[in-house]
């Protein structure tokens, strides 16, 4: 059975892109339907060129999504290469943090404006407490020792941290605390440009809030 000029077109489109050798197919399989069309119903002169306008059109637009794919991966490429002097410095996050055992890690907590009392909140990677720590109502650098609600160290993992502000005993809400990391990549992803930290964790450069020296504060 014979097919129209319109479902040979669809075909041809609907098939996966290889190269601009596929117009050169479209053509062939063009001309071959012209060929084998029936003498009694032919294709008119104005379905052949809507056709292969069409087609064109189609070239054209996949060309140009493919220019524009390159044009933001050199985009990417370019902001992680101004961001390679990043490696080494501490950045301030909000997100997940690597505790090795015993070094403390420095938070900047964020109470709310009418707190009057302010709790840090630790979970384990897999969402249980093992901490719950009332701490300065202030937005002053904050050393996490890394203990557990019985004050011994917690063993080395990643651990989610959040800061509960309360006004009396009502709570005013719960947020992210941040913290400084050290970075030690920068990495271009198919989320955007990230930064690397211990424990694998892995941070858009775009949520990173302020950057340091090491040792610094």
């Amino acid at each position: 059975m014979e097919l129209s000029a319109l479902q040979t077109f669809d075909q041809a489109a609907a098939a996966p892109r290889q190269k601009p050798s596929d117009y050169d197919t479209f053509l062939k399989m063009m001309t071959t339907q012209i060929k084998n069309q029936d003498p009694l119903n032919p294709m008119s002169a104005d379905d052949f060129a809507v056709q292969l306008a069409t087609f064109s059109s189609v070239e054209q637009q996949a060309k140009t999504n493919d220019l524009l794919t390159q044009q933001l991966a050199q985009s990417a490429l370019n902001s992680m290469a101004g961001m390679v002097g990043w490696v080494g410095k501490e950045a301030r996050i909000a997100a997940p943090v690597h505790f090795d055992g015993s070094t403390p890690v420095t938070l900047s907590p964020n109470p709310a404006l009418d707190a009057d009392k302010a709790v840090l909140v630790v979970k384990d990677s897999s969402g249980t407490e093992v901490s719950r720590t009332e701490i300065p109502v202030a937005s002053a650098d904050y050393e996490w020792q890394g203990l557990d609600s019985e004050g011994n160290p917690l063993p080395e993992g990643v651990y989610d941290l959040s800061l509960e502000s309360y006004q009396g005993s009502t709570l005013l809400g719960s947020t992210s605390v941040e913290y400084y990391g050290l970075i030690n990549e920068i990495r271009n992803s198919s989320s955007g440009v990230t930064a690397m930290f211990d424990g694998g964790i892995e941070v858009s450069t775009a949520l990173v809030t302020a950057l340091r020296e090491p040792g610094t504060s």
